[in-house]
């Protein structure tokens, strides 16, 4: 089955989880990689016995304890390309089990760092969630626990979005859960309408 990949990206606070959530409530497969990144960490996932080799002090009930994680990251600047370089091949073999196994003409592949790490190279199309930086930074910072210092580290990891727009090949705004989700509708007719010409 020739399937259509769509890569789904954006920054932090601008709407991926609920443009995702659009996609799955139209009947759309949906890959998360942050998900993935869960199922991994989880006692006897993959991720969590391949760190616990090198870093058995980031298991705690057999999974990977995010805290410790980030304190043992902080502590030593080798650990993060180690830890990518264990985890990525995992998230990257999840992903094909996903595609392997997905019903659907369309898979939107819910992907955070698409366009950091070179992954939009392996879609059909990109698609990128944004909103106006103060609409973000309000967003973000309504998350409990999450300081300005946090938001504005995590933003200085993250590709620019103006950056982001410029190699993006659809765009949708997230100022409304109903323009989010007539978008949405309107991307999949796109789609499929360029499948059937």
């Amino acid at each position: 089955m020739s399937r259509f990949k769509l890569g789904l990206t954006g920054s932090i606070g601008m709407g991926k989880s609920t443009t995702a959530g659009f996609f799955a409530k139209a009947g759309i497969a949906v890959w998360d990689a942050d998900a993935a990144v869960h199922r991994l960490y989880a006692a006897g996932g993959a991720g969590a016995e391949a760190i616990g080799r090198d870093w058995p002090q980031a298991l705690v009930a057999g999974g990977v304890d995010r805290v410790a994680l980030k304190q043992i990251i902080a502590a030593d600047p080798t650990a993060l390309p180690r830890i990518e370089a264990l985890v990525h091949p995992l998230v990257a073999a999840d992903r094909e089990a996903f595609l392997t196994s997905a019903q659907s003409d369309i898979v939107v592949l819910d992907i955070p760092l698409l366009f950091e790490k070179g992954t939009e190279k392996d879609m059909d199309a990109t698609l990128l969630v944004t909103a106006p930086p103060e609409v973000q930074r309000a967003r973000v910072l309504a998350r409990p626990g999450i300081t300005t210092a946090q938001f504005e580290a995590i933003l200085a990891r993250q590709m620019p979005d103006r950056e982001k727009r410029a190699r993006a090949t659809h765009i949708i705004e997230t100022l409304s859960l109903a323009s989010v989700s007539a978008c949405v509708t309107a991307l999949i007719d796109h789609i499929r309408g360029q499948a059937d010409a």
